[in-house]
């Protein structure tokens, strides 16, 4: 039984607040806990004229700022922090304000306690935007008014009020913030799991044991859904606390969604041919059958075929940009691990030009030089990782006596230009890093765009 709003609302007035940076998602949620009669202090390594309006808008409200260099010394004194995902329950300064007796959240934290709706949960390595917005688009395409936040869309705490009962809510969860979640959706979905985010967790355990809190406080009504066909989500089945349902594109799964003889089946009805899928792969053929099930008791057959024969994917996800003389380029900017780029480059017809490296992870590259060297025609590398990647790559070519052309550049638009300089009409390009953008851009949006505007430029 879902907590009533009216108890946060209780509890939250008149407390003293602190909110833990000023980005996009806290700037909705400081607005709505100031209208909700708490004494608010915004945090921010920023210094005010970095800020700017924000800055001004909220000094006008009331709300105090805490800001610069060492913001997070004066963490203290607090009755409730609300920390950023990627912010550690550990840290020092976190430990010091529990130990005071602080209550420490978030906004996905608190939004998924007291949700009218129902609420499905996707977290995986890769997969999980497009699974989302696939549950997300079949639902509204059946008639629900549907709402969709966590990774994407618009934060969704501060809209709690508007949202009914009878709505349906789609989440994108990663595992920083899943790290600290105690209560978890009616309906998750675990895409697969494969070494990520390993800069940012003690090691691979931590990491798994994060992406379980998306099922770990389910009762036994509840839906877990999982991969068949990857160990370790497939490991969870014995851990569930509500009903399970699984996936696979190699085998059929009785009273699950499978992929067989080309067509895709969920609870053994058909629902369409692999050819009708707009987006293209397995890996897409993975997310269609998860999302298959997550919605197979909202949504008809014929509601899914309109879906699968109209979505056009999500952008920076393998993403058309442009054909230039008979070449055509490819944003695939949210490739930021090895696994997420071999699914990537494994769709095409044949070996491509592929264009990677960035911020270090400290997750291996030896898989996409392993599995991958086959679907790669020449490689372009930039970044932090640059010298990691090629040094893999060398070791494979050794032992494999193959030659793939490797070719070190410092940008971006250096990049497109090798590309142009060594491609030949019936080629295809491909952005996919393998590794995050936090070396050369703030997100991997950024470095999508910025790649979609020098590719645009081409003349």
């Amino acid at each position: 039984m879902k907590k009533s709003f009216n108890e946060f609302k209780e509890f939250i007035k008149d407390k003293n607040v602190a909110v833990v940076g000023m980005g996009v998602s806290n700037i909705p949620l400081i607005h709505f806990l100031v209208k909700l009669g708490a004494n608010v202090t915004g945090f921010d390594k920023k210094d005010e004229s970095s800020l700017g309006d924000i800055a001004l808008e909220f000094k006008a409200k009331g709300v105090k700022l805490s800001l610069g260099e060492n913001y997070l010394e004066r963490l203290t004194g607090f009755d409730v922090i609300f920390k950023t995902p990627s912010m550690r329950i550990d840290s020092e300064c976190l430990l010091k304000a529990k130990s005071e007796g602080t209550y420490i959240t978030s906004e996905m934290e608190e939004f998924v306690r007291y949700c009218p709706a129902k609420v499905y949960g996707v977290t995986g390595s890769d997969g999980k935007t497009t699974t989302t917005s696939l549950i997300y688009s079949m639902l509204k395409e059946q008639g629900y008014k549907t709402w969709v936040g966590g990774n994407i869309g618009a934060p969704l705490f501060a809209s709690i009020e508007d949202i009914a009962e009878n709505d349906k809510v789609v989440l994108e969860l990663s595992s920083f913030q899943l790290m600290t979640m105690k209560n978890s959706p009616q309906v998750s979905i675990v895409t697969n799991l494969s070494p990520n985010h390993l800069d940012m967790h003690k090691g691979m355990e931590e990491y798994v044991e994060s992406k379980k809190n998306i099922f770990k406080y389910q009762n036994n009504n509840d839906l877990l859904i999982l991969n068949r066909e990857n160990d370790i989500t497939y490991s969870f089945v014995s851990e569930a606390k509500g009903h399970v349902k699984l996936f696979s594109s190699k085998r059929s799964v009785k009273d699950g969604a499978y992929f067989e003889n080309g067509y895709l089946y969920v609870l053994d009805k058909r629902v369409c041919h692999k050819d009708e899928i707009v987006i293209k792969g397995m890996h897409n053929v993975e997310n269609y059958l998860a999302a298959f099930l997550a919605v197979r008791e909202e949504v008809s057959i014929e509601n899914m075929r309109k879906v699968v024969t109209t979505f056009n994917g999500v952008e920076h996800r393998n993403e058309f940009v442009r054909e230039f003389h008979g070449i055509r380029y490819y944003n695939d900017s949210i490739g930021s691990s090895p696994t997420r780029t071999l699914a990537t480059i494994s769709v095409f017809d044949k070996p491509v030009i592929l264009i990677a490296g960035g911020y270090d992870k400290n997750i291996p590259f030896e898989p996409l030089a392993e599995q991958g060297y086959k679907n790669i025609k020449e490689l372009i590398l930039l970044g932090v990782t640059k010298d990691k990647i090629k040094k893999v790559f060398d070791a494979v070519m050794k032992e494999k006596s193959v030659h793939i052309p490797v070719h070190i550049v410092n940008s971006l638009e250096e990049a497109v230009d090798k590309a142009r300089e060594i491609s030949e009409a019936g080629d295809y390009v491909v952005l996919s890093p393998a590794c995050a953008s936090f070396d050369m851009f703030p997100n991997f949006e950024v470095r999508g765009n910025k790649f979609k505007e020098i590719v645009n430029n081409l003349k």
